[in-house]
C-alpha cells in the first residue's frame, strides 16, 4: 500500500495547515470504512488512493 503523509502533501503545494486537513479528514474517511487503526492520533500517513478519492486528483508517484 502506498501512503502519504502530511509532508507529501506540501511538497504538492499545499498549505501546512491544509495539508494537515486532508490527512484528518482522510482518517476519518478510512475509520468510517471500518478501519479503526486510523483513528490513532499519532498516526500520520493515509492510504494514497484514500487521498486521491478524497480530493478527486491523481497523486503522481514519487521518483526517487
Amino acid at each position: 500500500m502506498v501512503t502519504v503523509t502530511k509532508d507529501d502533501l506540501i511538497a504538492l503545494g499545499y498549505g501546512p495547515s491544509f495539508a494537515a486537513d486532508i490527512i484528518r479528514e482522510t482518517k476519518k474517511l478510512m475509520v468510517s470504512r471500518g478501519h479503526t487503526y486510523y483513528q490513532s492520533r499519532k498516526l500520520d500517513r493515509v492510504p494514497k488512493e484514500a487521498v486521491e478519492e478524497l480530493l478527486r486528483i491523481t497523486i503522481p508517484d514519487k521518483q526517487n
